[in-house]
């Protein structure tokens, strides 16, 4: 499970020769923010800003994009709120530079991030949908994640056990593949990303210390 990561930077996309980003988005993201999804037209690669929470198109109001976030593959076409983006093939990529996981010592989870040794973004395997709610036209998404009990890295995080998942990374010279996909069959895509081409470390969260009434009392000007 994925619910927190940072998009990729400008020099990263720099590096990967993709289209110039026509919009703002957050250095770090969670469930519910928006974020930069990458998907193909007929005009070609092109980016829309989506939250980060896929919302069906039968949904009353966006609070299940708070839930919805990350999506097994085993199960895209059963889940209702998965099915019809699925069935249409609306797969997309989010680019990302380091995403973050939990892992435990002595039962206290730990943050620690994940990312390429080479420093590139990464593109990871994302289901997309256009839905209107409450008169609102809503662009969402989802990662797309898979079982990762054997996989030398991800077998690691989360929660003691024997449910491990993991995102699944698409690799590089696949994105076309994966962009133009016309079956709701990913199976040739439901593989383990090469752990010898990346590397994890623990990345504490930063701590923001918030300015208070007190503290601006006794503020000198």
């Amino acid at each position: 499970m994925c619910a927190n990561f940072k998009p990729l930077t400008v020099q990263q996309l720099h590096d990967l020769n993709l289209p110039d980003i026509p919009f703002e988005y957050p250095e770090e993201v969670y469930p519910h923010y928006q974020l930069p999804l990458l998907f193909k037209s007929d005009q070609g690669l092109e980016w829309r800003l989506v939250n980060f929470g896929l919302i069906p198109k039968w949904a009353e109001d966006k609070t299940i994009g708070t839930r919805t976030y990350n999506a097994r593959n085993e199960t895209l076409l059963q889940k209702p709120t998965f099915a019809e983006a699925t069935a249409k093939c609306k797969f997309g990529v989010i680019p990302v530079s380091e995403f973050y996981e939990s892992k435990y010592f002595d039962n206290k989870p730990q943050r620690w991030g994940v990312r390429r040794k080479d420093g590139k973004a990464f593109y990871i395997a994302a289901l997309y949908e256009i839905a209107r709610v409450q008169d609102e036209i809503v662009r969402s998404s989802t990662m797309i994640t898979m079982d990762a009990i054997d996989h030398p890295m991800m077998k690691e995080f989360h929660e003691p056990g024997n449910i491990k998942r993991s995102v699944i990374v698409i690799p590089h010279h696949r994105l076309d593949e994966w962009l133009s996909m016309t079956t709701p069959n990913i199976q040739s895509f439901v593989e383990g990303f090469p752990v010898e081409e990346f590397e994890c470390s623990h990345v504490p969260k930063e701590k923001v210390n918030k300015e208070t009434p007190q503290l601006n009392f006794f503020d000198e000007d």
